[in-house]
């Protein structure tokens, strides 16, 4: 039997390591003032957001990475109410927040426009209307100056990033100079959580210096991860809190909280899956122990 003839999408991991993508179709290539952008059919993946050469989510699984990052944070904080969303384009952190009846507001800072309206054009099941929630305003600026400007308080910040890469949008935001910034606009139960590169052991080192970083400023920090299978990977997220410790939740008291929540129709997260996010293998503690890089202004994180 002859092999299907397929264009094919690489994304490269590394210089030596790549995945591919069989592509079936196009549906938008282009470049804001900001990064690149594409939006391909795949066969195995269905519709996939691609950023600067990276995919950010596919249709098939982008519940995984959007409850992994938005359902610990929100359980874990008592009653949240007021949102702020770092990034999120394609409004899919929206869509998993307006899930709690207590929230009163998001303001998500976007700031690439032009990726946000081609997301709401090509990807509308991501937001699923979300945009058009009363509750919700979105403003296309620079996140970090609207954090130094603003003098909102939040109950939780969730950032959804492109990876620092150069040149690009985003690698001025994981420094200790933001997280500061951060933690100064919580509130006293305040939570920030954050998707935070390869849990790949042979990739680590992005993730352990946003850990290692965040630890400047937070007193409780958490890794933690899920296997996305468009990624090809287990990928890396970190909580981040005042006084609010995700360890201390045992999965009877998760689900209780999403029960009363009504939160009971999630396709990935529960109190089985938030206990076997937050174990760290043994190699992933080793080695996240052993980076002591700090992100800063003048030192900043720039991956692949």
């Amino acid at each position: 039997m002859k092999a299907p003839v397929w264009k094919w999408f690489i994304e490269f991991t590394h210089p030596t390591q790549a995945h591919m993508h069989g592509v079936e179709e196009v549906i938008y290539s282009g470049k804001t003032k900001y990064q690149t952008v594409e939006i391909l059919d795949t066969e195995f993946f269905g519709r996939c957001l691609i950023l600067d050469g990276k995919i950010q989510s596919s249709a098939y699984d982008e519940y995984i990475y959007h409850e992994t990052l938005i359902h610990p944070a929100m359980i874990l904080h008592p009653e949240p109410k007021q949102i702020m969303i770092v990034g999120g384009g394609e409004g899919a952190v929206l869509r998993e927040i307006l899930r709690h009846p207590s929230v009163e507001q998001i303001i998500m800072v976007d700031i690439d426009r032009e990726v946000v309206e081609l997301c709401q054009e090509y990807l509308p099941q991501w937001s699923q209307g979300a945009f058009n929630d009363s509750k919700v305003q979105v403003l296309h600026m620079d996140a970090r100056k609207y954090l130094e400007e603003t003098d909102q308080v939040f109950d939780i910040i969730i950032m959804d990033l492109t990876e620092p890469v150069d040149d690009g949008p985003s690698y001025l935001l994981f420094t200790k100079e933001f997280f500061q910034t951060t933690i100064d606009r919580l509130a006293e139960d305040g939570v920030l959580a954050l998707q935070s590169g390869n849990f790949n052991p042979r990739l680590i080192e992005c993730h352990a210096a946003i850990y290692n970083t965040l630890q400047i400023s937070y007193p409780i920090v958490r890794s933690y991860s899920a296997f996305i299978p468009s990624f090809d990977t287990q990928w890396a997220f970190t909580l981040a809190a005042k006084n609010l410790d995700p360890l201390q939740l045992t999965p009877e008291e998760v689900d209780k909280r999403l029960q009363a929540r009504k939160l009971n129709d999630l396709l990935y997260y529960d109190g089985e899956t938030h206990i076997n996010m937050f174990s760290v293998p043994k190699d992933i503690r080793r080695a996240i122990a052993q980076e002591t890089r700090i992100i800063a202004d003048n030192r900043p994180l720039i991956t692949y």
